[in-house]
């Protein structure tokens, strides 16, 4: 660890900063900025195509170019420059189209009335929900959805591995009528892949229609020009849903339901990591020993279950976060407050924490061996039980 991490007050951005990682390119400081120039520049350029508009003719391929390049070459340096002026404005979004401004300077064919339509008619939140759609979205197709087929490939992997494997059953925690290992691991894999396509298929929606949803500042300027169904093109470019009806800020009623649909993913898994934990006690599995790795301070012949209690604590963090952000970003005083903007922010320490326990569970099952001797002489001494009881009843 570098002193960066070792004083990190976030165990995302500390401890765990490496497992997080692949989240920081869509749900960091960085990307929140990188995400809003991208919607900004593509506002832009559609109006730059929008025929109504005709003080602003569409643009020539060089200037395609530069807003193109400005897009994908966005840097680390770049949102530094931006919080850099948003330091003097106080207004992050602000700081954004100052940044546009600033790069466009002496570029050919963006004099004249160009700099004018640079965040034309937006309120920040028309950029800032847009933002958090297309970083959720993205951060959910590009990190989570793939960590948690990873996840599911090897739970299947294990499903098969041990399906001919008998074992007891255990209702209420007593022995019972017996199944086998592999079926109890396969109604896992079932449950995580029905939740992750649940999750997978929640609508990501947006808005961009004004300071109070209603196209004034639009109409005012351009009165003949459909701007709802501008809006809506624009909104579908991005494949985002279209919000029709919304105050100041998009509803986040969409928000709502992925936090939800994730926390459900989640819960499956802390139910898979209490039955292997439960298991691993029984002897039923053992966890592999790593080469270098201590299992106990003071007992070195144990080998804990660590990475299932990594987990199972992990998504218990995540699901309190993802629950709170459910409940409280729906709900905003009269046409806007400004409470979701700090609670947004939390999205990536919610998502972070989902992503270490998705690891560590991963890392878990890597690590098991089943014992098949102990769950067969289980079930054996069991079914003379059983016999003898059902002889019983017979005399």
């Amino acid at each position: 660890m570098d002193s960066s991490t070792l004083l990190a007050l976030s165990p995302l951005d500390g401890r765990y900063s490496r497992k997080a990682a692949p989240l920081r390119k869509y749900l960091s400081e960085y990307a929140l900025i990188r995400y809003r120039v991208l919607i900004e520049v593509r506002w832009l350029q559609h109006l730059a195509d929008e025929p109504s508009i005709v003080e602003f003719p569409p643009f020539e391929p060089p200037v395609k170019d530069v807003l193109n390049a400005i897009v994908d070459g966005f840097s680390v340096d770049d949102a530094q420059r931006v919080k850099d002026v948003e330091s003097k404005t106080n207004h992050d979004v602000k700081a954004v189209e100052y940044l546009l401004r600033q790069k466009l300077e002496g570029v050919p064919g963006t004099t004249g009335s160009f700099a004018a339509f640079i965040h034309f008619a937006c309120t920040s939140e028309d950029i800032n929900n847009l933002a958090y759609a297309l970083m959720l979205r993205d951060a959910r197709q590009r990190v989570l959805l793939p960590a948690l087929k990873r996840l599911a490939i090897d739970l299947r992997t294990l499903a098969h591995r041990f399906a001919d494997v008998p074992m007891l059953a255990r209702t209420h925690g007593q022995p019972a009528t017996p199944t086998t290992l592999g079926k109890e691991i396969a109604n896992f894999v079932y449950r995580l892949e029905r939740q992750s396509e649940l999750f997978a298929n929640v609508a990501v929606c947006g808005k961009l229609n004004g300071a109070v949803g209603n196209f004034n500042a639009h109409a005012v300027a351009y009165p003949e020009a459909d701007w709802p169904s501008i809006s809506r093109r624009f909104l579908e470019a991005l494949d985002v849903m279209p919000t029709p009806y919304t105050t100041q800020i998009e509803p986040h009623d969409w928000i709502a339901e992925y936090c939800q649909a994730l926390s459900r993913v989640n819960t499956v898994l802390i139910d898979l990591c209490r039955d292997f934990w439960g298991y691993i006690s029984l002897g039923y599995f053992r966890s592999r020993p790593v080469a270098g790795e201590v299992g106990s301070s003071t007992m070195p012949h144990k080998v804990n279950p660590i990475d299932f209690e990594n987990a199972e604590g992990n998504l218990g963090v995540a699901n309190e976060l993802l629950g709170f952000l459910a409940n409280k970003l729906p709900i905003s005083r009269w046409q806007r407050d400004l409470t979701d903007s700090t609670v947004l922010r939390n999205c990536g320490v919610a998502l972070g924490h989902t992503l270490i326990a998705l690891d560590a569970a991963q890392r878990g099952l890597g690590k098991l061996d089943a014992d098949l001797e102990l769950i067969a002489s289980e079930l054996a001494e069991r079914w003379e039980v059983l016999a003898e009881a059902i002889q019983t009843v017979k005399i």
